[in-house]
């Protein structure tokens, strides 16, 4: 008989609950807790080694989401129809986990720790992914598996000039603010988002709402851990130390390592010369040895992370005592800039980014609506106009590697970019395109998401695409020791890895369009987080200058060679006339002017989006359609083709798709007993359309009353009237 589960249930506004619950589900993982929300439910488990592998010098987590499509009562559309790997929204939302988590751990706690997430029910109005962390945390918490302390994480986005904690499905589609955020009792440890050009003050705000309810759900969690009865956390294995070893270290070493970090070298340049003091060091420590006190493969070992540990402290005392970064810039400092757009001559659009040693080419692609990108998740299927890719490849850092597919690195960075380009991008259908922007960087030392945000604004303007403000973005540092605190705009790679906080920050001229930040210290006062945000905008804007020098506004067309693209809209009554039976007219119009055309019914209304490499083609496809759609008005003068000749007369085309008869006696004002000679199958006339049978409803036409009269001859004689050919 399964155990009595232990429940935890809190409110989080408005009347809303969510319910913690462990001891019911998968009791043989270390933790393990249900979330639910309406017909929400995550299920949450933590596993974790009791002992680091031998010679363990990392702390290894894998972070696994996964949304089952059970949950939602569908079944997947793979060839399997099963779950396969991890979608990208779903390796979005384990990264969101795993870099709130990362930082709980013990910094000398390297036994592998596995975390895995699954939605197993979903609800059409909830949000899965602000619940995804809460679960994650909760699990932990709920296990012996030793952290620093518990955390947790929501969703606050602004609807309606208020913000809402975990809103639904539908208040999203009216929020101007949407941000993950993730946060303990006292600190915020990472933020994810985007908004409709924010102020600073205005994201200030949201974190501190954000953190309001992070305190409450972090309460829950403590009062289900207690009621579970967790009274402590196992004991680890931890490294080994030598602080005979560390004191040597320091003290070979210290000082090379100083005239290293100060003298303003490249990147390799900068890593050959700590690589070459490594090796002196060894070669010293070896020398210093004996028979009875040989050096050995641990002290070897140590004395390499020691150095490692050296170089950490000695590069930020300097930034924080002495205000000197790697390569000699001020704190505020942004890069020397070079941009180019237009650098590619077959792609739509194109540039080339370069800040510092960080360089990004940008290629953006205008497709037809078959080109959109279909986007499920377990509750969701929805498809998406405006793509983004971002490719890493080894030579970018000087490096080799196996060329696999997209990791997770590459879709966090493409979606941040993504998320803040699609701020500007054209949302009231005139602009008809599917629109892909390829990032591929070419270097790599600083923030290459940032670079492909510059990069992918540069491209969208040169490719013509109707993108009304150019979006920045920078990527600032933070150095804390004690009370003091140095905030580093545009920080290079090392300064990423040393520092104590990554802070991506894009916009434009009026505002943010995207937050990414991850906080790896205790304690970040929110007056150091203002200063990071005030400094991020004076890195910006200096940015932004440089990208309005290179391209002021976007083209006015597209390229030459881009495909042309016509919006229509029709009623929808017409829409099966065009399409015809069987799809039948649609692909004769394609067939005809070698355009793609597509149909889609928005609004109680048919939308229609014509394709054509020419223009000549795209509009004959325009006034195809027109004429399909038309209502034929009595009186009005057509442009008409014969189409057959028949005893009678002549049927001829006055629109497309539309004949009618222009009878014997309405070709000409003279007499005719036969068409013979007079018209033929393909000749052009212009008809006047008189009216419609009232039997057939068919239409009559007629040539002659658009002739002028023959005048009388004298003895009441007419002349002739004219022939079409004439």
């Amino acid at each position: 008989m399964l155990q009595q589960p232990i429940r935890k249930t809190f409110d989080i506004g408005d009347g809303r609950e969510i319910t913690i619950e462990t001891g019911r589900l998968a009791r043989q993982a270390d933790g393990s807790v249900t979330v639910s929300m309406g017909k929400c439910m995550i299920l949450a488990t933590v596993v974790a080694n009791k002992e680091p592998k031998e010679g363990q010098s990392f702390f290894p987590l894998t972070v696994d989401y996964q949304e089952k499509f059970a949950s939602a009562g569908r079944i997947p559309g793979s060839f399997f129809k099963r779950e396969s790997k991890l979608s990208d929204y779903e390796v979005l939302i384990s990264r969101l986990i795993d870099r709130a988590l990362r930082p709980l751990f013990p910094d000398d706690y390297f036994c592998e720790v596995q975390v895995l997430v699954t939605l197993i029910s979903s609800d059409p109005e909830v949000l899965p992914d602000a619940l995804a962390c809460l679960a994650a945390s909760a699990a932990i918490a709920v296990s012996d598996v030793p952290i620093k302390e518990i955390i947790s994480e929501v969703r606050v986005a602004r609807v309606n000039d208020k913000f809402v904690i975990n809103p639904t499905r539908s208040q999203m589609e009216l929020a101007d603010m949407d941000f993950i955020v993730a946060g303990s009792v006292k600190n915020l440890v990472m933020v994810e988002g985007e908004s409709q050009e924010c102020s600073e003050d205005d994201l200030i705000e949201a974190l501190e709402k954000a953190h309001d309810a992070i305190r409450i759900q972090i309460k829950a969690q403590e009062e289900l851990r207690d009621l579970k009865g967790v009274s402590g956390k196992r004991e680890y294995t931890k490294p080994e130390q030598d602080e005979a070893i560390r004191e040597k270290v320091y003290a070979f070493a210290k000082q090379k390592v100083y005239e290293v970090a100060k003298g303003q070298h490249s990147k390799h340049e900068r890593s050959e010369k700590f690589e070459a003091i490594e090796e002196e060091l060894m070669k010293h420590l070896e020398e210093g040895a004996t028979e009875e006190n040989p050096l050995t493969d641990l002290q070897k070992k140590l004395a390499g992370t020691y150095y490692h540990d050296l170089q950490y402290d000695v590069v930020r005392d300097m930034i924080l005592d002495e205000k000197i970064r790697l390569d000699g810039r001020s704190l505020e400092q942004i890069r020397p800039l070079d941009m180019e757009v237009d650098v590619l001559p077959s792609p739509h659009g194109s540039a080339l980014f370069t800040r510092g040693e960080t360089q990004s080419l940008t290629t953006v692609t205008l497709g037809t609506g078959l080109d959109e990108l279909l986007i499920e998740t377990a509750a969701t299927s929805v498809y998406s106009k405006f793509i983004l890719h971002y490719n890493f490849p080894p030579f970018s850092t000087g490096e080799i590697k196996m060329m696999r597919g997209p990791g997770r690195r590459e879709v966090g960075h493409g979606n941040l970019a993504m998320r803040s380009l699609k701020q500007m991008m054209p949302t009231n259908g005139d602009f008809g395109y599917t629109v892909r922007v390829v990032s591929d960087i070419l270097e790599s030392n600083g923030s290459s998401s940032m670079a492909t945000v510059c990069a992918g604004s540069l491209a969208l303007m040169d490719a013509g695409v109707p993108f009304p403000k150019h979006v920045a973005g920078i990527a600032m540092g933070l150095i804390t020791k004690e009370d003091k605190f140095s905030v580093l705009s545009d920080i290079l790679g090392d300064e990423d890895h040393l520092g104590d906080m990554d802070f991506k920050v894009t916009g434009t001229r009026d505002g943010i369009c995207g937050v990414q930040m991850d906080i790896k210290v205790d304690g970040l006062p929110m007056e150091v987080m203002k200063k990071a945000l005030l400094q991020a905008k004076d890195g910006r804007l200096h940015i932004l200058n440089h990208m309005y020098e290179a391209i002021p506004e976007a083209r006015a067309e597209v390229k030459p060679h881009a495909p042309r693209v016509v919006k229509m809209f029709i009623d929808k009554e017409f829409i099966g006339a065009v399409i015809g039976p069987g799809g039948k007219v649609i692909q004769e119009m394609q067939r005809e002017t070698g355009t793609t055309i597509n149909i889609e019914e928005v609004n109680n209304m048919g939308e229609i989006s014509i394709f054509g490499v020419e223009k000549e083609a795209v509009v004959r496809a325009e006034n195809w359609i027109k004429g399909i759609v038309a209502v034929p008005v009595v009186g009005d003068v057509y442009d008409a083709v014969v189409k057959s000749v028949v005893p009678f007369g002549a049927f001829v085309e006055f629109l497309p798709g539309k004949q009618g008869l222009v009878h014997i006696s309405e070709i000409s004002w003279k007499r005719l007993e036969t068409l013979d000679g007079v018209v033929k199958e393909g000749d052009a006339m212009k008809v006047k359309l008189i009216g419609t049978d009232p039997k057939s409803g068919k239409f009559k036409l007629s040539r002659k009353v658009l002739i002028p009269r023959p005048e009388r001859k004298e003895g009441g004689q007419r002349q002739e009237g004219s022939t079409p050919n004439e």
